[in-house]
């Protein structure tokens, strides 16, 4: 028979809605994947809402869980995924955590959404970001910032696609990672579409997707999309454009049920805009083909 793959999963979670391990575990589970969380927080719903309130797991706390997983020898994992991390101290234990993990599996692989801001800010200390640059981007196998963390952490400002490709080599050439992808950019010049770029074989091989706007924000998706890529890449290993063809269309399908929920509403607030995951059931297993890849090299 053959073996279900496992993954270990460490990113936010939220009581109410969909952000971190409650957007990604869901469709992992439904392509077939085992997936273990550890809640790098817990939230009573994302941090758009006027309120909040929860708890942030410090150091000790992943020590703890790791070492009780150790002990017990039910720590091979097939991959370790990251989100959202809210501690500096936290972060650096994941980097000495994934470095035991291989010495379990030395195949693990793993992928990092180095959630750090969006739109120009930061949502985490920014003492996360020498954390990110120093200790985790070199034993990255897969990298999946958005414009603005590539920017940070590469420390070049994306204007452009060839500034975007630059980025991606930059952040290919500080470690291991051997897939980067820069998971949106305003850099086509129109509003009305944002690209996403994806370097594959530490840049022998370049994906362009561009993809069509829609008019809101949304929390979550990057979440939605790291979990799809990892599907995907898992899946078609051999095939880099049908992998970000699936999963853009994948984040496309579930923004675009989400946004048609609240279009017509007067002042729609972050509950009414939570992400239409559990409704999107039917395109997290089959994306519709509503966006196109382009092999760049």
């Amino acid at each position: 028979m053959k073996r279900t793959p496992k993954i270990l999963s460490i990113q936010s979670h939220v009581v109410s809605g969909y952000v971190g391990n409650k957007s990604s575990v869901f469709p992992l589970h439904l392509h077939g994947f085992q997936v273990d969380a550890i809640n790098s927080v817990q939230l009573s719903n994302h941090t758009q809402y006027e309120h909040v309130k929860g708890q942030i797991l410090k150091a000790q706390d992943v020590i703890d869980l790791y070492s009780a997983l150790k002990d017990n020898n039910i720590n091979f994992y097939d991959y370790v995924t990251t989100g959202y991390v809210g501690d500096p101290s936290f972060l650096e234990t994941l980097a000495r955590t994934v470095s035991d993990l291989r010495t379990k599996n030395p195949d693990i692989k793993y992928i990092c959404d180095p959630v750090m801001g969006d739109n120009g800010h930061f949502y985490v200390p920014e003492a996360l970001l020498d954390v990110y640059r120093e200790t985790i981007v070199p034993i990255a196998d897969v990298l999946l910032p958005n414009q603005f963390e590539a920017e940070k952490l590469s420390g070049m400002k994306i204007n452009n696609e060839a500034d975007g490709w630059k980025v991606c080599d930059w952040l290919h050439s500080k470690g291991k990672a051997g897939t980067v992808v820069i998971t949106s950019g305003e850099i086509s010049g129109t509003k009305d579409e944002i690209i996403s770029l994806a370097s594959f074989d530490r840049g022998a091989t370049k994906v362009r997707v561009s993809i069509p706007t829609l008019p809101s924000s949304f929390t979550g998706s990057g979440d939605v999309f790291a979990a799809s890529f990892l599907i995907w890449s898992h899946k078609l290993p051999d095939d880099p454009v049908k992998v970000m063809e699936k999963t853009v269309n994948t984040t496309y399908a579930v923004l675009s049920r989400t946004y048609d929920s609240f279009k017509d509403l007067e002042n729609p607030g972050s509950a009414e805009k939570e992400l239409k995951l559990i409704e999107s059931k039917v395109d997290l297993e089959n994306p519709p083909p509503v966006v196109k890849a382009e092999l760049v090299q």
